[in-house]
């Protein structure tokens, strides 16, 4: 390695690791937005799901999840010394698992206020250790589906995970979602929907806004490297059209809201704003910056119809991940050839069915062992008096709470 060469790779590998940094910053992002939308009963163990699933999600991907994504890339193997690529192996990892847990977090606020705490986090170990890998080895990993065809020779393209990331935690939830039913209260008899608030909206709008930064890291780092002029352009683009197109989202989300609700309101664009991110995920860097918010305005408008229109079905879902990252992540994967002449759309959709039949139909097996084995669902006295006391033995809040008393 020459001088130049060796400060490239410093340059690429620390941009690396500061975009990993920063999509792990997600986390937060998503536990601020869940326990912010779900009832104060109910805080201290969705936290409790989010912090446990990150750690699960970083183990369970260095026992084996990175090996099977990347076909034998095992972490004694290949990662601990200097690569003879852009940056450091291990960079690379770091800012595969921050990925991983991504996924897993969408299916935390979905199954959110009467799911079974350890059947949850049971479910992380397999999502992230074998149900994303086997996905992303399709994908990113370039690795054949079934041995029958390889995605990307069918004009499939996923900049940065609107599918392989984000409509695949989806259809994990979605699974896990029809299994577990809804939320006690949430429909009449007579097909009402009743609305069931969340307890702390400035910790979700606080949520939205720590996920908004993160992205630029979770965008940004798919570029892959900084270092020469090409690539820094690139960079700057993807930051510009990621939080442009978070804007148009969120406008268009609350001018829907507004007129079709008569008001404006807030956890609509807060979804809004989130559905404009997962819509340039899949593609952030060819699309001009008034295309990207045209993309997430899109994105915005489906989000509201979307949340509708499964309430409307009955599928309970407290904070509308599955909107959110299923919907309007396939929405994403559908924008890609507008601007990407590798893509096709025949490729996005045959990807896109790959992913959710395979992620769908092995999440739905898996949630139905533990279902059978030691339940999904906490009983209804536990999910009246909430599941903080039960699961997690402590209130979140316990001045504010009758249990303090």
């Amino acid at each position: 390695m020459n001088e130049l060469t060796q400060v490239q790779y410093a340059l690429d590998t620390f941009y690396f690791l500061i975009c990993g940094a920063l999509v792990m910053w997600m986390a937060a992002g998503f536990a601020m937005l869940e326990s912010g939308l779900v009832r104060a009963k109910n805080t201290t163990e969705i936290l409790t799901k989010n912090v446990a699933l990150f750690a699960i999600a970083s183990i369970m991907y260095l026992v084996c999840g990175y090996a099977i994504m990347y076909e034998g890339g095992y972490f004694l193997k290949g990662i601990m010394g200097v690569g003879d690529g852009y940056y450091a192996p291990s960079s690379d990892f770091f800012f595969q698992v921050v990925f991983v847990a991504t996924a897993m977090s969408i299916v935390s606020g979905a199954v959110a206020e009467r799911m079974k705490l350890w059947a949850f986090l049971a479910f992380a170990v397999v999502m992230t250790g074998v149900i994303y890998p086997v996905e992303g080895s399709w994908t990113w990993g370039s690795a054949s589906v079934f041995g029958m065809y390889t995605l990307g020779d069918l004009g499939w393209s996923d900049f940065a995970g609107s599918g392989i990331v984000h409509m695949a935690g989806a259809s994990a939830a979605l699974a896990g979602v029809l299994l577990l039913g809804p939320r006690k209260g949430k429909y009449g008899k007579n097909g009402e929907i009743n609305a069931i608030p969340g307890a702390n909206l400035p910790m979700a709008t606080l949520g939205t806004f720590i996920l908004w930064m993160g992205w630029f890291g979770f965008n940004g780092g798919s570029v892959l490297q900084t270092s020469t002029a090409d690539t820094a352009n690139s960079v700057a683009i993807v930051f510009l059209n990621t939080n442009t197109a978070a804007a148009g989202g969120l406008v268009a989300a609350l001018i829907v809201a507004r007129i079709w609700f008569k008001k404006a309101d807030l956890t609509m664009a807060l979804n809004g704003a989130l559905a404009g991110l997962v819509a340039i995920t899949a593609e952030p860097s060819t699309p001009t910056p008034l295309i990207a918010t045209i993309w997430g305005a899109l994105g915005g408008v489906l989000v509201v119809f979307s949340i509708v229109a499964l309430d409307k079905l009955k599928i309970d879902d407290p904070v509308g991940a599955i909107s959110v990252h299923g919907v309007v992540g396939l929405l994403g994967l559908l924008l890609v050839p507008i601007t990407n002449d590798g893509a096709t759309f025949s490729g996005q959709i045959i990807g896109a069915i790959t992913i959710f039949v395979w992620v769908f139909g092995a999440s739905l097996i898996v949630w139905g062992i533990i279902k059978a084995v030691i339940g999904l669902r906490v009983s209804e006295e536990e999910e009246y008096e909430g599941v903080d006391l039960t699961e997690c033995g402590m209130d979140a809040y316990p001045e504010f709470t009758a249990s303090s008393k």
